[in-house]
């Protein structure tokens, strides 16, 4: 089962510069890869070795956290997905807000799933550090995150 599609081209702002786009197109095409399409074995290889710092303390630290993460939300909900709303650049940061859901069912259902910030730096053309800041919007999304989110599994600052 994959997502949706993201739509670089609603998403692009006309005042970015060339360097904006390129950080904005690195982010997007993560999201896609690894949230919409399940691409895990595509996302090892690409930052493979690479340095991948996470703020997000129930993920472990470099790309295989992330990838451990994704893979055990997938393995539960199969129709996990990404729809990007908003996309911010500055400078060598990027900020994906989204509105992520479990179900097919309930994408574009603004009342289900979750709202997301991810904020990505960007060095030599890679992402090489995220955080994020997550709301679910439902009761029981609420309650998913509250049961999942006690673990910490690096000794990143959330700041």
């Amino acid at each position: 089962m994959h997502g949706p599609k993201i739509n670089m081209n609603k998403l692009t702002k006309l005042h970015w510069s060339e360097n904006d786009l390129n950080n904005a197109k690195l982010a997007v095409e993560f999201v896609q890869r690894i949230m919409n399409d399940h691409d895990f074995n595509g996302i090892r290889e690409l930052y493979r070795g690479q340095q991948y710092t996470q703020h997000n303390r129930n993920i472990a630290d470099g790309i295989e956290g992330v990838i451990e993460a994704v893979s055990r939300l997938v393995n539960n909900a199969p129709e996990f997905s990404y729809d990007i709303k908003h996309i911010l650049v500055d400078g060598d940061h990027v900020v994906l807000h989204s509105h992520v859901t479990l179900k097919a069912k309930h994408r574009g259902i603004e009342t289900e799933g979750f709202n997301i910030m991810d904020t990505w730096r960007v060095e030599n053309g890679r992402l090489v550090e995220h955080w994020d800041a997550v709301q679910g919007i439902s009761f029981s999304m609420r309650l998913y995150a509250l049961l999942t989110g006690g673990k910490i599994r690096n000794k990143n600052s959330i700041f």
